[in-house]
């Protein structure tokens, strides 16, 4: 017996309300491929934000919003491991071989038929990919991040620490080092109990930490990590913090 397929899972964005509903009313139209509505989103970064979170297999985008536009946040996804399609929906035509380069499966424009949506669904439906089967789950959390417009999944596990520098925050693991559009202070929400506050600037795994020490330029302390051997700064005000949690006091 043939398993039917699961629905196409669909987010609209765009940043006009009226546009959204009706893309909405329209994919309540279609009869075939079996759709699913995920959410909508009315700028770049708020779908980019949402795909942090949820897997879908279509996104109908605008081309023009405020801020990022639909063309860069189409080229960001090409980062991800599992890309959603993308089917742009404008009222500008001129911008269709800009959407071909960045792998399109469409470009309707508005005001959007509802034979020519059909058309573009079932031409995402047929280059579907099966799913995969089942994969045993990761051997811990991971943090999601976003690097230059690229998602990254950082096994907890692996992260060393996390420092704010000019214009975006360093991320490093054994392995190497990421440069991270997001805030410190919004990524320390997204961390657990496994990490310490060591500085205004500074974040660290406890268990990398291999020793607190005062600092050659007589300005405070500074802990090791390991296993590359590197100094973080231990502001004065988050000292005693520091030394209580590795069980100095």
């Amino acid at each position: 017996m043939t398993t039917p397929a699961a629905p196409l899972s669909v987010l609209i964005v765009d940043d006009e309300p009226l546009a959204r509903l009706r893309l909405r009313t329209l994919l309540g139209a279609v009869a075939q491929p079996l759709l699913a509505i995920a959410g909508e989103a009315a700028s770049a970064e708020e779908a980019m934000a949402w795909l942090r979170r949820e897997r879908v297999d279509l996104l109908l985008l605008d081309v023009r919003m405020p801020g990022r536009g639909g063309l860069a946040l189409a080229a960001a996804l090409q980062g991800l491991p599992r890309r959603p399609a993308v089917v742009f929906v404008s009222a500008h035509g001129e911008h269709a071989l800009e959407a071909f380069d960045v792998e399109a499966v469409d470009y309707l424009t508005k005001p959007v038929r509802l034979e020519r949506l059909q058309a573009a669904l079932e031409r995402v439906a047929a280059r579907r990919v099966p799913a995969a089967p089942p994969q045993p789950p990761a051997a811990g959390p991971v943090l999601v991040v976003s690097e230059r417009g690229r998602l990254l999944r950082v096994p907890l596990a692996e992260l060393l620490y996390l420092k704010a520098e000019a214009k975006s925050v360093l991320l490093r693991t054994p392995s190497g080092s990421f440069q991270l559009d997001e805030p410190l202070a919004e990524l320390e929400q997204r961390l657990g109990a496994g990490f310490l506050r060591i500085h205004r600037n500074a974040i660290v795994a406890k268990a990398a930490v291999r020793a607190l020490e005062p600092r050659d330029d007589d300005e405070g302390r500074a802990v090791r990590v390991a296993p590359v051997d590197e100094w973080l700064a231990v502001s004065r005000r988050q000292l005693p913090a520091v030394r209580e949690a590795l069980g100095e006091g």
